[in-house]
């Protein structure tokens, strides 16, 4: 970022402020079609925010570490969140087995990730229990993210082994990254 000191970075830390668990007064709310209760517009209020900052987002990178195979649940809050109706998707059941389309398009998504254990990627001896990846990556559409172009994913492993292993790891995840960046400032039309 010192070469483009343009690049603006908005910090949502989940752990120090975490997103809020579905309520009744937010699955009535994003539903309803009409005014909004004082506990409907008070419990839409946290996605609301999520969703501004979606929106004028170009880059959305997510950090997140494997907790028993799956996403923390502070992750999985923030994409109920933001996974809204006419906000981040549209329902027609005219578009047949279908019926949800993104709205948000043209972000760019890098996952990184950290696990215990090792061996999850795609033929991995543990890939079946991957449920972190795959999991952000079936959400990825509520971000506007095109999964073939504009998703990446740096993870480290053997974090529990603390071995040559786990350096050998961090050390590919580190040097994956300036590639990584450097497609990103491309694809937003910037000359790295």
């Amino acid at each position: 970022m010192e070469a483009h000191p343009e690049t603006i970075v908005e910090e949502v830390d989940l752990i120090q402020d975490p997103p809020p668990l579905m309520q009744p007064e937010w699955i009535a709310g994003a539903f309803n079609k009409g005014e909004l209760s004082e506990a409907q517009r008070k419990a839409l209020e946290p996605s609301d925010r999520y969703i501004a900052q979606l929106e004028w987002a170009d880059v959305i990178l997510i950090g997140a570490p494997m907790y028993n195979y799956g996403m923390p649940a502070a992750l999985k809050a923030w994409f109920d969140q933001i996974a809204r109706i006419n906000k981040t998707f549209s329902f027609d059941l005219s578009r047949g087995d279908e019926p949800i389309a993104p709205i948000l398009k043209g972000k760019q998504l890098v996952l990184m990730t950290s696990s215990g254990e090792f061996d999850f990627q795609e033929g991995g001896s543990r890939e079946a229990r991957n449920h972190l990846t795959p999991h952000v990556r079936a959400c990825a559409h509520y971000l506007g993210v095109d999964l073939e172009v504009d998703f990446h994913h740096v993870g480290i492993e053997y974090q529990e082994f603390k071995d040559e292993r786990h350096e050998a790891s961090k050390k590919r995840a580190f040097e994956a990254l300036p590639g990584i960046v450097k497609h990103l400032y491309e694809q937003s039309g910037v000359q790295v």
